[in-house]
């Protein structure tokens, strides 16, 4: 095997003894609401004087590094079980700047990734962004831009939201588009709230309209914390979603993440009931099978037994960085997704 190729491998065998084991390359897709994650100087937003030495939250660099140390551990670990090399493209929400991304990507346990990203400073009044980790032994950037979501008027309490990140580039030679998401919350309730969400969808779709319309099976990935279940108008009806592969229509996305919500599975939890926000969708040129490039294999929550509460009343819930100003040296609140594409080999 040629080092450069950097090809790993996993073996599918057929039920029948006579049939030979396939071959394919891996690659893992992957998305983590990391929660907070600020560097520990003022900026002058909503919220970041908090994450400061002398904040509410006494924010030190002590604790800022202890939490760069847990999410470098957790991203060391995601789908490392089926690739070594873990994530060729991870999507991140709640960063504050390109502070705390090299924080990531320089560190011990990740620096020899050689992970690259692309984020920009968008208006959210908290100052927190989404962004984009890509290994460049999988991926080659072509370009990035971020999409601005006009929020209709009286759906938030602030006129601005995260910026949608797109970012175009080939995937062991194959063009890709990524979106990465950070929808608006439901604060101040769901229904108040739910046309910010579904202006975010629309926003993405007009886009994705126009790249079917180009090409047809272009292949696309929508990923983020949607702060909306799989079932939710916005992703049903804005971003035209179906969990049904093989009954994909031109134009829709392929929602894998129905049934595993039908089943109570979920990435964050809140008053006794678990939600299903972070996902990631592929579209139709992910499903064949049997094609020259990457497709769909399986898709799961990244949960382990570290990043769970393991006393208390929220027992089996995310063990979170902070409950309200108290810091308890956790993740995050929310749990990691992830999902596998797998590429025929000769």
């Amino acid at each position: 095997m040629k080092k450069n190729l950097l090809l790993i491998f996993i073996n599918i065998f057929c039920i029948s003894a006579s049939a030979q084991p396939r071959q394919y390359k891996t690659a893992i897709i992957a998305f983590y609401n990391l929660e907070n994650f600020y560097d520990t100087i003022f900026h002058g937003r909503q919220d970041d004087e908090t994450f400061t030495p002398g904040g509410l939250k006494t924010y030190t660099s002590a604790v800022f590094k202890e939490k760069a140390d847990h999410l470098a551990t957790v991203i060391s670990r995601i789908g490392a079980d089926i690739n070594p090399d873990g994530p060729a493209l991870l999507g991140v929400s709640e960063i504050e700047n390109s502070t705390v991304l090299d924080a990531l990507a320089q560190h011990p346990l990740l620096a020899g990734r050689r992970y690259r990203y692309a984020h920009y400073d968008s208006k959210d009044a908290r100052g927190i962004d989404v962004a984009l980790f890509y290994n460049p032994r999988y991926f080659r950037l072509l370009k990035s831009r971020p999409l601005y979501v006009n929020i209709p008027e009286g759906a938030k309490e602030s006129g601005y939201t995260r910026d949608i990140l797109w970012v175009t580039g080939r995937m062991d030679g194959e063009k890709v588009h990524v979106f990465v998401n950070h929808w608006p919350s439901r604060y101040g309730g769901e229904k108040r709230s739910a046309p910010a969400r579904m202006a975010a969808a629309l926003t993405i779709r007009r886009f994705i309209d126009t790249l079917i319309a180009y090409d047809p099976m272009t292949k696309i990935i929508v990923m983020g914390d949607f702060n909306d279940e799989p079932v939710s108008n916005s992703i049903v009806k804005g971003l035209k979603t179906t969990d049904r592969a093989g009954a994909i229509k031109m134009g829709e996305l392929y929602n894998p993440w129905v049934s595993l919500y039908k089943n109570g599975t979920g990435t964050l939890a809140y008053q006794n009931a678990w939600s299903l926000f972070d996902q990631i969708l592929i579209s139709e040129g992910f499903i064949d099978k049997h094609q020259p490039g990457f497709f769909f294999y399986k898709n799961a929550v990244f949960k382990k037994n570290e990043l769970l509460e393991n006393i208390g009343p929220y027992k089996g819930y995310p063990l979170r960085s902070y409950t309200g100003d108290i810091y308890r040296g956790g993740y995050s609140d929310h749990f990691p997704v992830m999902m596998v594409l797998l590429k025929n080999l000769p």
